[in-house]
């Protein structure tokens, strides 16, 4: 198996830590933000693009390449990596909560979930034997357990049996899964209660992954409760594995949950705000296309040092905003990124020099305004 974690600071049970990630196709410092590129592709960026900004590693997502291109297809191209020409690591989803998010369309069961097609309405099956069929197929260097993602709010005694579920899911998706380059991680679920939180993280850690997810969180619930849950969830999971907080991306959200431990974060946030114009800035957010930026020469962010930033203004990429030109997107995607990436590095480091809750305070204090610079 050519999959390890090792922690550089101390070992314990809470609290920021820094740590390596050791994959077949290369190295993840942690704390690290990854790119939710779901079709193979992180919307508007080239690898090349990705490489600039920082990204050390991307989330594809089993469900929707099932669809399309299909899995067999992508085998035949030489796997994921191959086939969308990225040599660093990929982590797929196992697609739990793109079933979750189908609705009326998708009915649970014991044995799995069949759902309709977004695409054309057909039927289809995902058990947990297929989802690791269809992962192993695809190649990634870090795979999920296929789970149930339940909605917020939900009944108790539902999300009891949910988490049973998701338990018994995650034993077949170990006893199906047979690529030894490649690491399966379980994923935690119980919804906000904390002794069902308790008993996943348990029983999911018995089970021995190499990593463990942290799902079903960042679905509407406040982020005071998601906090309390997220804290009360890391103290049970094994320190000496690498902690995944799924679908979470806002810059306080990641702050806080590397305050409490996490390791890996995704989210599409900061690409899917950036095609409508929002951009995250060392002072805030800001929505570049307002007409009070039609004269602004100044960069996005005058503290950045990304490409766009060096090379373009407000002006004008409000210009290509309003014009509809696929530059504008590009722009603001690459800046995007390139805050977030290098946001997380910044944690790292401040954790290392043992002055990370400054760095967290400083940054929070920061962005808790709205820039109108």
């Amino acid at each position: 198996m050519s999959f390890s974690f090792r922690l550089v600071t101390e070992p314990r049970a809470l609290g920021p830590r820094a740590g390596v990630i050791t994959t077949p196709h290369g190295t993840i410092e942690t704390p690290v933000f990854m790119p939710v590129g779901t079709q193979a592709t992180v919307k508007a960026m080239s690898p090349v693009e990705l490489e600039e900004v920082g990204a050390q590693i991307i989330l594809a997502n089993t469900y929707h390449l099932y669809l399309r291109p299909g899995h067999e297809l992508i085998a035949r191209a030489g796997g994921l990596h191959r086939f969308m020409s990225w040599n660093r690591p990929i982590l797929t989803d196992s697609g739990g909560f793109q079933v979750y998010s189908l609705g009326d369309i998708r009915e649970i069961t014991e044995d799995g979930v069949r759902f309709r097609s977004h695409i054309d309405g057909s039927y289809h099956v995902f058990t947990p034997e297929r989802v690791i069929e269809i992962e192993n197929a695809l190649g990634a260097d870090i795979a999920m357990c296929f789970d149930e993602c339940v909605a917020y709010p939900s009944d108790r005694s539902y999300v009891e049996r949910s988490v049973r579920r998701t338990t018994r899911w995650a034993k077949r998706c170990k006893a199906a899964h047979g690529r030894k380059d490649q690491a399966l991680f379980g994923i935690v679920q119980g919804g906000v209660y904390p002794d069902l939180r308790k008993q996943s993280a348990l029983d999911l850690a018995e089970l021995d992954f190499p990593g463990y997810g942290i799902g079903g969180l960042s679905v509407g619930e406040p982020k005071s409760v998601m906090y309390d849950v997220l804290e009360e969830t890391v103290s049970l999971l094994p320190v000496d594995k690498p902690r995944y907080l799924m679908g979470v991306g806002s810059v306080d959200a990641i702050l806080e949950g590397i305050s409490r431990g996490i390791d890996m974060f995704d989210c599409v946030l900061a690409t899917r705000i950036a095609r409508h114009g929002s951009v995250m800035t060392s002072t805030g957010r800001i929505i570049v296309r307002d007409a009070r930026f039609a004269e602004d020469f100044g960069p996005l962010d005058p503290e950045c040092d990304c490409y766009v930033c060096r090379n373009f203004t407000r002006a004008y990429i409000r210009h290509l905003l309003k014009a509809g030109e696929i530059l504008g997107y590009r722009l603001t995607t690459y800046h995007n990124l390139y805050y977030l990436i290098k946001l997380v590095r910044g944690a790292r480091d401040a954790i290392l020099s043992n002055r990370f809750f400054e760095y967290k305070q400083e940054i929070l204090m920061r962005t808790a305004k709205r820039s109108d610079s």
